[in-house]
């Protein structure tokens, strides 16, 4: 593959298809070093990646030894590199990548686009006056180290730390400008302490719709001791009696009914290839697990939840406050998924019991002829009867004798399925008549109860009205089943059988109190709803797609809950002063699972194998007691969840402290007026990541900072102002005939005289595909081997030069080099190859030089601004490449151009400032700033037509009036020429640059 340098020059393998990373002279007209009675260039002053590797390590040395870097608190003992507080007036500008997972493989060379994207941010920050805080945490809990744990015996502790230890190497070469002493792992001790006191404030805490917020909006979160309060005062109606008759297991269940972290016993998504549950948003569309792929089946286990639906609105609304990706946006509202319609009640039996079901079309409940429940339904636990009803068809039964037989068998057929195979809609329809029969409230007739695996317990209410007439799924169960079909909608009426899934006049829809004949379904819907609130046989509602976050896994390497149980087994929050609980010792890390269709077992988690951990001996207020520890663990999402609020103030250690963050720092970097740059919902600055964490962390961590908001720990609404997703750096992959995947970077590439272009190893062909990186695919590249052979510095210019960064793009190495030729023509522009001294001019830049310089570094500046960083490297190689063909670069245009360069080749930059005489780094030095003088273009190209084609053109002032240039476009000789005596009908001005004559 040929790659372009510098100059736009073709640049490619050599010979033995190995790449050329030697640096090499170029064109003696505008690159070769400067005359010199020395002779040759001595080879100590070059620019190459030796060179480079020293420079980078000694001025990353250097940083760390001045804290150049440290991002100073108004308040506190973090302060900058020369011991000061910022004053709590300065702007503050907080950049943040996502949280990284520490990878046993280390980083590629896609790794880290978003990481060098946002140093370059913070760096050009830094030098437009903002103090900017820009640190890195790890992610450090995570399947991976406990599955490595598990095939090894290794603590995953260790694992974790060794990769942790590497990454930190990997980024610390390029020279990343964090503020070390606010690094972390969500593994830390103190910090699974801070995660822990979050999970207490949530689990202490219920969601009051009525409770007015400081935003002005209505509903939040308050103290669960509030609610208790209402309750003894009786200024909150205890359900059938009264607060003090209740007993305290009682009093417990209640307000654990209402907690945003509960425990619940329902069903959930059992990954058995894991060993534990996952969130719906950890389950693909395809059904299987998001991380390994492995399938995933719905199972009834008592778990923890977190209700984040009752934030749902919430979610959606706020997103209109925050600068997101229109596509992040739009994921975000689609898995919440606000729907608007009507819950109905079927009344069931005789004691009362009804089956609740949410449906969006309440106009054709006139049409609803039988019912379907999940398997999971609790009306299956208690309204089976004993025989099958009069009238039941045989094709119902399933060939079962009873209805309980029937409900049984068919529950453990549907275990071994996941949700997609329950859901396709291909498949082939299967149920069974449950024996119960429900009453159709519009019109009282009886309707047959079916369960069937279609529908989920974990969407709506586990419960439909079908209404075959206007459903194909329906339409094809009632056919399945002989089941009428009533239609309640009009349309043609071919003879052909099917579902009217359109929006005709309802039809066949009256009874004595109501009619919705001849009615649009708009008007449909809203008259139905008013009858079914008016009888009390349903009401209007909205519903969501979301679910409460299941939060509980069933395995070692996570957070333990800060949760014990009791005699009566209700949860009970263990007080602030016994936190952090850390995890024990187990004697292996392997949860010990079940089998998808074996409905009856429960997982064994491994916390449970520490029976002196497990078993404990507290006194929480009444005296010394035995309490049984929680076995479950977090997800990994938890930590996620906050850790930029951790950044904020990573010394917070105190036992005393009564909240993760100060108000002072929070209000600092996250308040709402903090910083310019931030929307009226606050937050950080600039986050920067993959968008496949749109509905995963994105929407967790909001819900956990709008609980903190709600109970007064935070300032702003949203945790994220401005989000940015950053493309991927893709790679060509190579396949022998086997279809076996082959080194990729020993593959040479020829091309043909006709164009044809072939790929071979070792003389024999193979076949080229594009995608990700990977080492199963044999074609990573480390940056570790960019450091190498180029450097840093080239290695970040090149990853920031590859195209816009919200695009993915294709590395190639061999293109690498015309990064290294722009910092290579930088260095000798300053330095001497062959003496190493200063060769810049102290001579005022010509008029020329200075135009372009100015119009660079407004250009520049727009370009940085908006994360433009390939344009901007564009420019400034245009300048660089102006410089270089000058006698000599004059010292008012090489300064401004190595500031520029700054934030993209930090190092190299560093260097050329020290030796340009400057005392201090460039860190904290203003970024260039354009003239306006020189910024005034002299002349303007005009471009005269007649009749819409070009005739003329002249070079014109750009402040020539409208009648000076009409003038000027008249006496043109083309003008001249094109009207050839013509009348003059019109003309058209649009000074300075166009005049479009139009003859009579």
């Amino acid at each position: 593959m040929v790659g372009l340098d510098a100059d736009g020059r073709a640049v490619g393998p050599l010979p033995d298809g190995k790449v050329d990373r030697v640096t090499t002279q170029d064109s003696p007209r505008t690159d070769a070093p400067r005359p010199s009675a020395q002779g040759p260039a001595a080879p100590s002053f070059r620019y190459t990646a030796a060179l480079a590797a020293e420079i980078e390590l000694r001025w990353q040395e250097r940083w760390q030894e001045l804290g150049t870097f440290h991002a100073a608190n108004p308040v506190g003992e973090l302060t900058d590199g020369a011991g000061r507080n910022a004053d709590p007036a300065s702007p503050s500008f907080f950049v943040m990548d996502m949280f990284p997972y520490p990878s046993g493989a280390g980083l590629h060379v896609g790794h880290p686009l978003g990481y060098i994207a946002t140093d370059v941010v913070g760096r050009f920050r830094r030098m437009c006056g903002d103090n900017v805080l820009h640190a890195l945490g790890f992610d450090a809990f995570g399947l991976p180290a406990e599955q490595y744990a598990v095939q090894t015996g290794q603590h995953p502790r260790t694992t974790t730390d060794l990769n942790i230890t590497n990454m930190r190497r990997q980024l610390g070469r390029l020279g990343m400008a964090y503020d070390d002493r606010r690094t972390f792992a969500t593994t830390d001790s103190e910090y699974v302490r801070w995660t822990q006191w979050i999970f207490l404030r949530i689990f202490n805490s219920w969601y009051d719709e009525t409770a007015p917020r400081p935003d002005g909006g209505v509903g939040r979160a308050r103290p669960i001791a509030d609610l208790e309060e209402e309750y003894a005062s009786g200024a909150r109606p205890v359900p059938g009696g009264t607060w003090d008759a209740l007993s305290l297991a009682d009093r417990r269940a209640l307000v654990n009914s209402q907690r945003l972290a509960y425990v619940s016993d329902a069903p959930v998504n059992w990954c058995p290839g894991l060993g534990t549950v996952l969130a719906n948003e950890e389950v693909t569309a395809d059904g299987r697990s998001e991380r390994g792929n492995f399938p995933v089946f719905q199972r009834s286990l008592r778990q923890w939840n977190m209700r984040i639906t009752a934030y749902a609105d919430r979610l959606v609304d706020d997103l209109e406050t925050i600068d997101w990706p229109d596509k992040v946006k739009a994921m975000q509202r689609n898995w919440i998924g606000r729907s608007e319609g009507a819950h109905v009640r079927f009344a069931v039996g005789t004691d009362d019991a009804t089956i609740a079901v949410f449906t969006t079309r309440p106009d054709t409940l006139f049409g609803a002829t039988f019912m379907v429940v999940a398997p999971e339904h609790p009306v299956l636990a208690d309204h089976v009867p004993a025989a099958w009803p009069e009238g039941t068809k045989s094709v119902w039964t399933g060939g079962h004798a009873t209805p309980t037989a029937a409900v049984t068998a068919y529950a453990r057929q549907t275990a071994g399925k996941t949700a997609v195979e329950r859901q396709a809609d291909a498949k082939q329809k299967t149920g069974v008549f449950t024996g119960i029969m429900a009453r159709n409230p519009v019109n009282g007739a009886l309707v047959p109860v079916f369960t069937a695996d279609y529908v989920l317990m974990g969407y709506g209410t586990g419960a439909i009205m079908a209404v075959p007439g206007g459903d194909e799924r329906d339409f094809a169960f009632a056919e399945a089943f002989e089941l009428p079909v009533v239609y309640t909608v009009d349309g043609p009426d071919d003879g052909a059988p099917g579902a009217r899934t359109g929006h005709g006049a309802i039809i066949n829809s009256a009874n004595d109190e109501i009619s919705l004949d001849g009615l649009a379904v708009p008007e449909a819907k809203s008259a139905m709803i008013a009858w079914l609130e008016q009888t009390g046989h349903g009401a209007g509602t909205i519903t969501y797609r979301l679910r409460d976050w299941l939060f509980s896994r069933q395995r070692y390497w996570g957070e333990p809950f800060p949760i014990v149980y009791g005699d009566d087994d209700q949860p009970i929050a263990l007080p602030d002063s016994l936190l952090p609980v850390d995890l024990p010792e187990v004697p292996d890390y392997s949860p010990r699972t079940f089998a998808a269709d074996d409905v009856t077992s429960a997982p064994e988690p491994p916390l449970g194998r520490n029976d002196d951990w497990v078993e404990v001996t507290l006194d929480l207020g009444d005296g010394p007691r035995s309490y049984r520890r929680d076995t479950n663990t977090m997800p990994n999402w938890a930590g996620s969840c906050w850790y930029y609020l951790r950044y904020l103030d990573p010394t917070n250690s105190s036992p005393d402290a009564t909240a993760p963050v100060d108000p002072m720092l929070d209000a600092y970097w996250l308040g709402p007026d903090h910083n310019a740059t931030a929307g009226a919902a606050g937050g950080v600055d600039l986050y920067v990541g993959g968008v496949e964490h749109a509905v995963l962390h994105l929407l967790y961590a909001r819900f956990w900072h709008k609980v903190l908001f709600d109970l007064g720990f935070v300032s702003s609404v949203e945790p994220f102002h401005k989000l940015f997703n950053q493309g991927y750096v893709q790679a060509y992959a190579y396949t022998d005939e086997r279809g076996q995947y082959v080194e990729a970077s020993a593959v040479e590439e020829t091309t043909a005289p006709d164009g044809t272009v072939t790929y071979t190893l070792d003389g024999v062909p193979v076949n080229r595909e594009y995608g990700k990186m990977g080492k199963s695919l044999k074609n990573v590249v480390t940056p570790d081997e960019m450091y190498e052979a180029y450097g840093a510095d080239t290695f970040r210019v090149y990853e920031m030069s590859m195209g816009p960064l919200d695009v993915s793009r294709p590395w190639d190495t061999r293109a690498v080099i015309g990064s290294q030729r722009f910092l290579q023509r930088l260095w000798r522009n300053v330095v001497s190859e062959e003496t190493g001294e200063v060769v810049v001019s102290d001579e005022p830049a010509d008029t020329a030089t200075r135009r372009l310089l100015h119009h660079t570094i407004a250009d520049v500046r727009i370009e940085m601004e908006h994360m433009r960083a390939n344009t901007a490297i564009a420019k400034l190689i245009a300048l660089n490449n102006h410089l270089t063909g000058l006698r000599a670069v004059p010292r008012e245009a090489a300064e401004a151009l190595v500031l520029m360069t700054a934030p993209v080749a930090p190092h190299v930059a560093e260097e050329l400032w020290a030796r340009l005489g400057h005392a201090e780094p460039l860190a904290y030095e203003p970024y260039p700033v354009a003239e306006d003088q020189y910024l005034v273009e002299e002349s303007v190209t005009s471009i005269f037509q007649v009749q819409g084609k070009v005739r003329g053109r002249a070079d014109v002032a750009p402040d020539i009036s409208d009648d000076a240039l009409t003038a000027l476009a008249l006496a043109d000789p083309g003008v001249q020429r094109a009207l050839d005596g013509r009348a003059i009908r019109t003309v058209v001005v649009r000074a300075p640059k166009l005049v479009n004559v139009v003859p009579a």
